[in-house]
């Protein structure tokens, strides 16, 4: 048996189909909202600047360790100036005296080459922590502009999910005064076919955009008013009113 339901109730399916049109663009909305996709860029970023400042961290903790050994070495050697200085001045044998000079001309030979080795060190560290601090801004900067923009995007999907709450309960109003079985032929529709009503302007199902031809149009004639029609094109529920060019 040919479902029946009243024109009024059929028209009011236009409501929910605009309704559910509505929703879909909405959720289309939340999933396309600006921010998201600077939200991703910042965050490729942020994970490249994170990679720099591991290797500059690393970088840095590398020169610091060289710096500490040399500086080592440059406590051993002025140790042992100081030693071989102070038994040079106690000494009164030739020989002794003789190889302590030599040897402390070597000793200074070898401070001097580490005092440069230590200052070449120490230059280069001074670059490394100043790279090192200048990446540590940028994250900083760039963690500030990603805190802001997803606060933006908070916004922007709490109105969406504002406007989506308004009108799923306007949907449950419309949907809870249809009668049951008209009601699931349009959901049935709906999710077969992506519309579940459409409304037939002019000879035109605005569902599909298509005018119907003369053949489908005599047997929409045909039909009685409380008849429930599927649009030949788009398969919704084909809805007359009297702009509908019967």
């Amino acid at each position: 048996m040919a479902l029946k339901a009243s024109p009024d109730d059929q028209a009011h399916l236009l409501e929910l189909q605009a309704i559910d049109t509505k929703l879909r663009q909405l959720d289309h909305r939340a999933k396309t909202v600006p921010e998201i996709g600077v939200l991703a860029g910042l965050s490729n970023e942020a994970d490249a600047l994170r990679s720099e400042r591991l290797d500059a961290n690393g970088a840095v903790e590398d020169a610091r360790l060289e710096l500490g050994r040399v500086e080592s070495d440059v406590a051993v050697v002025e140790a042992r100036i100081t030693r071989d200085s102070d038994r040079l001045q106690g000494s009164s044998s030739v020989k002794d005296v003789a190889g302590l000079e030599s040897e402390l001309a070597g000793l200074r030979k070898r401070q001097s080459d580490l005092e440069e080795i230590e200052l070449t060190v120490m230059e280069r560290l001074e670059t490394l922590e100043a790279t090192l601090s200048a990446t540590d801004e940028k994250i900083t900067e760039l963690e500030s502009r990603i805190a802001a923009t997803t606060a933006e995007r908070d916004a922007a999907l709490g109105a969406i999910t504002g406007e989506s709450s308004h009108a799923a309960a306007n949907r449950a109003t419309i949907a809870g005064k249809l009668p049951a079985d008209l009601l699931a032929l349009y959901e049935r529709q709906r999710d077969r076919y992506g519309f579940g009503a459409s409304f037939l302007q002019g000879g035109v199902s605005l569902a599909s955009g298509v005018k119907l031809n003369e053949s489908d149009m005599q047997v929409i004639r045909a039909a009685a008013p409380d008849d429930v029609l599927l649009c030949p094109d788009s398969n919704a529920i084909l809805v007359r009113t009297n702009e509908s060019g019967l």
